[in-house]
């Protein structure tokens, strides 16, 4: 825990985004169990340009030759644009530090970034060293970055880390973060970039937050540094962590796409970027169609995205429960009457279609559906517009399926409505109308004729009768051949559509609950 009582984030609100900065190409691909080989890096880091991304760390190319003879490959092609700056990662170590800037030669600028780790477990039992020996680390770096620096044609930018810094005592961060500092130099119009990374969650997101923010309020020269973060998901709770740090005063944050990373993860920044967008706040990043992203994340990292993750799983806005389904319809309906261009419905944060996700899978129905579920796939679907009469009866033909079999698909749905309702011959069925208009011909109060033909048990049968207008006179005429009284449930002129429907002419549709008969469609 942080004692410190003169908190100020609790009180403030994210009113921009941050500088992104990728780290899939090294944090996330060091955790593939079959790492992207040069082309499927190259396709990804040409892919994070095209999201936006203006700063990414394209890996260690001091540890391998893999790492070395891709970002040779990003020069030697010219595939960083100008406006792009890469990032590498090296230990303080001479001959690592060496090898990293022959392989960011012809870089117009570049993030160095260094790093040892700071906490107190690793000083006793990795590397056995005091704290002014792990200061000499930091700052022995810092001096061999800046000797290369000094010779190099492009822009230098330091980062520095201390590692496991949630495990450091944060009076010996600022400690070593100063001495880095100190040693490196920065200005105001060249600033460095101290990096506190949440290497291994280890608390609840408000302690990161008070952490960021001491140290905040506590560096010197505040203007002369860009304050990152780079948290993990230990805890499942790294877009919290980096949410609040970022109420906390950072300005920064290294993250992959869709939290990929060691052990559960880095930070999701598209999940951060998404919540932006949900509050109305500009991303700065073009991820206005996920499916894009997931169809490339899945082929170069060979990892399925879960069905329930944020935004891009393919259940995140699915409504199995009826209740749900009910508010959804409800809500998308309200919408329509009022031409409201806030989007206002419940159980859908944000409009799937703004992140390119289709409308189709927003109800699904099993078991657990209700009577609106079914309503609305008939409506959104297939044009039909059920009466809320028909909807529990409908709705309990589908459940018998789905109890059956499990979910029931939108034609599945369609197939149960024709068979129960459109393809019924029996007792009664529609086969033609005659309407006459009456107006100026008889001393009649009725305006409307009608000589109906339908078949009664299969016997074909013929009646004319008279009324207010088509419906009234059918409903008039069929009540005296049959001798009972009966219900108009709705009656409604539309088009169906052709894709799902083989019909292209507008029909219409009379709905009608006879005593001892289950509602029909008179089409």
């Amino acid at each position: 825990m942080v004692h410190y009582p003169e908190r100020e984030w609790p009180n403030k609100e994210i009113e921009k985004a941050p500088i992104w900065c990728s780290v899939d190409l090294r944090d996330g691909n060091q955790a593939l169990i079959d790492p992207m080989v040069v082309e499927e890096k190259v396709e990804m880091f040409l892919y994070l340009i095209k999201l936006g991304f203006k700063e990414i760390e394209i890996g260690f190319p001091a540890a391998s030759q893999i790492e070395f003879d891709f970002l040779r490959q990003l020069v030697d092609r010219k595939l960083i644009p100008d406006d792009v700056c890469v990032q590498v990662l090296t230990q303080c170590r001479k001959e690592l530090i060496d090898r990293t800037f022959e392989a960011i030669e012809g870089c117009k600028q570049a993030v160095v970034h260094i790093y040892n780790s700071t906490s107190t477990l690793q000083r006793d039992v990795v590397f056995h060293a005091s704290k002014e020996e792990i200061i000499e680390i930091a700052v022995n770096g810092t001096k061999m970055v800046k000797e290369h620096a000094a010779n190099f044609p492009g822009k230098i930018i330091l980062e520095y880390s201390p590692e496991s810094f949630t495990g450091t005592e944060l009076d010996f961060a600022l400690e070593i973060c100063t001495a880095v500092q100190e040693t490196w130099g920065p200005t105001k119009e060249e600033p460095m970039i101290i990096n506190l990374p949440s290497t291994v969650e280890m608390n609840t997101p408000n302690v990161y937050a008070d952490q960021i923010e001491w140290m905040n309020k506590h560096f010197k020269n505040r203007e002369s540094i860009i304050l990152s973060i780079h948290p993990h998901n230990d805890r499942g709770t790294g877009v919290a962590s980096a949410e609040l740090a970022l109420l906390a005063g950072a300005e920064r944050v290294e993250g992959t796409l869709f939290g990929n990373g060691e052990r559960t993860g880095n930070v999701d920044v598209l999940t951060i970027a998404y919540n932006m967008f949900s509050q109305g706040i500009d991303p700065k990043l073009n991820i206005e169609h996920i499916n894009d992203i997931i169809e490339l994340y899945e082929r170069c990292c060979k990892m399925p995205i879960d069905a329930r993750h944020p935004y891009a799983g393919k259940l995140v806005f699915t409504a199995f429960s009826g209740s749900h389904q009910d508010a959804i319809n409800k809500g998308i309906h309200a919408m329509q009457e009022r031409k409201s261009e806030i989007w206002q419905v419940p159980y859908l944060p944000i409009d799937p279609a703004d992140i390119g996700r289709e409308y189709e899978p927003i109800v699904r129905i099993n078991s657990q559906s209700g009577k609106g579920g079914v309503a609305f796939i008939m409506d959104t679907y297939f044009g039909f517009k059920l009466p809320k009469a028909m909807h529990r009866e409908f709705a309990n033909v589908i459940q018998a399926i789905s109890e059956k079999q499990g979910e029931v698909s939108p034609d599945q749905i369609m197939d149960a409505f024709r068979r129960e309702y459109l393809d019924k011959k029996e007792p009664i069925h529609f086969r033609r109308l005659k309407i006459d208009d009456l107006t100026g011909k008889t001393d009649s109060e009725f305006d409307t004729g009608v000589t109906v033909v339908y078949t009664d048990h299969g016997k074909e049968k013929e009646f004319t009768a008279v009324g207010n207008g088509p419906i009234d006179a059918v409903q008039r005429g069929l009540q005296m051949e049959l001798g009972v009284r009966f219900k108009v449930l709705d009656y409604e002129e539309h088009a169906l559509r052709a894709e799902r429907v083989p019909r292209r002419q507008p029909i219409s549709i009379c709905w009608i609950r006879i005593p001892a008969v289950s509602p029909m469609a008179w089409v």
